[in-house]
């Protein structure tokens, strides 16, 4: 891309041409953070504390330190965050090639379906079907699931009963897919995490995690305002904090869409 190809798209972006769309929650205490089975150990809320806000304590400024799990609100999940993808040395925040975190977007609008059926699985047929309307994902591009789960809160965003997290999410066939047919760059939710909430029994289990981050491919959880976007033609910015050693971090996820 020429220098003015890029200044063309500053222009487009300060005329309104090209609209940004935030595709992140906001990040605050009530903020629905996965909940695992014991014994394993928890990730902890999103908490803050003043440090000062023009007082004693600093006369001319206002500042917050803030706590929370790597992988808390609308977060980035990179491959050394699973055990599959562990080994890469270019797979935690502080390593990974930051151009693989700018990309078009294929938007698979699943939201009916996940109304219907909260534990709704992708397979690839689904994928199929909507490539025939919208032509084929690109190699290289971030898949995004709508599901509309965005909408909902608390409790009812992470939707857990006695039998265990009732969420929409992608098939083992449809990560192979993904991954070994389009060769898509990253994977992305509305929900609080990457797989279907009965993923634990699939086979592999949590194959969103295992067999994305074993490609040392991305994810993005709890992301918001997927129905802003077309099935095709947005561009995803998605950089994570750049944590050393970092298996992931929250994140203000950005779209470029076409006004």
């Amino acid at each position: 891309m020429s220098a003015q190809s890029l200044m063309q798209l500053a222009g487009a972006l300060s005329t309104g041409t090209v609209k940004v769309v935030d595709l992140t929650q906001v990040l605050n205490p009530e903020t629905p953070v996965i909940q695992l089975p014991e014994p394993f150990a928890q990730s902890p809320a999103f908490s803050s504390e003043l440090i000062s806000q023009f007082d004693d304590d600093g006369p001319a400024w206002y500042w917050n330190k803030f706590s929370c799990g790597e992988h808390c609100g609308t977060h980035f999940d990179a491959p050394g965050h699973w055990i599959s993808g562990q080994d890469y040395s270019d797979g935690t925040t502080d390593t990974l090639d930051v151009n693989q975190l700018v990309g078009p977007a294929c938007v698979l609008d699943f939201s009916r379906e996940s109304a219907d059926n909260n534990d709704f699985v992708l397979e690839p047929e689904h994928i199929k079907a909507w490539e025939a309307e919208h032509g084929e994902i690109e190699a290289g591009a971030w898949v995004l699931m709508r599901t509309d789960w965005h909408k909902r809160s608390g409790a009812d965003f992470l939707n857990i009963d006695e039998e265990g997290p009732h969420s929409p999410g992608p098939s083992p066939a449809a990560m192979q897919f993904l991954i070994e047919e389009r060769n898509i760059q990253g994977w992305g939710v509305e929900t609080v995490g990457t797989d279907a909430g009965a993923a634990g029994g699939f086979e592999p289990p949590f194959p969103a995690h295992f067999m994305m981050h074993g490609a040392n491919k991305f994810g993005l959880a709890s992301l918001a305002n997927l129905d802003q976007l077309p099935a095709k033609g947005a561009i995803i910015i998605a950089p994570p904090l750049k944590i050393e050693n970092g298996s992931g971090s929250p994140l203000r996820v950005l779209a470029l869409v076409p006004a």
